[in-house]
């Protein structure tokens, strides 16, 4: 794929390793409204997972809100993605939400988790032999 430590060593990818999508607004219960697999490692699953609730944040932010605004508005309409299957080395939103509601990101790629997407791979297989 690339020499990106993210993409390296496709081996390390556990069984089992996902990033469940989690609707916060409770529409669909307990249940994930997605688990996306395909991962080639660890570090590949946690990326997509920062992103995407990173993302999701940014979606749920408006205008001069407040940190605090910030949260409350994600926990009532966001989405939050967990990785499973990564033991020790999971990556977990609660440890950089707060840092997250506090200032914007950077630049876009902070929010692209589009581009870490494994079905990605798999519509763009589709599109060369179509």
């Amino acid at each position: 794929m690339s020499d990106d430590p993210i993409f390296s060593d496709a081996i390390s990818a556990p069984p089992g390793l996902a990033v469940r999508i989690m609707d916060l607004s409770g529409a669909n219960g307990s249940d994930p409204v997605e688990t996306v697999r395909g991962f080639l490692s660890v570090a590949h699953a946690n990326a997509f997972a920062r992103r995407y609730v990173r993302d999701s944040l940014e979606r749920c932010r408006g205008r001069g809100m407040a940190p605090e605004a910030v949260l409350e508005a994600w926990f009532a309409y966001g989405e939050d993605a967990e990785v499973v299957g990564a033991g020790d080395d999971v990556w977990r939103s609660a440890t950089e939400l707060k840092a997250f509601a506090a200032a914007k990101p950077g630049d876009a790629e902070e929010r692209n988790w589009r581009v870490l997407d494994p079905r990605r791979e798999e519509d763009d297989e589709e599109d060369d032999e179509g």
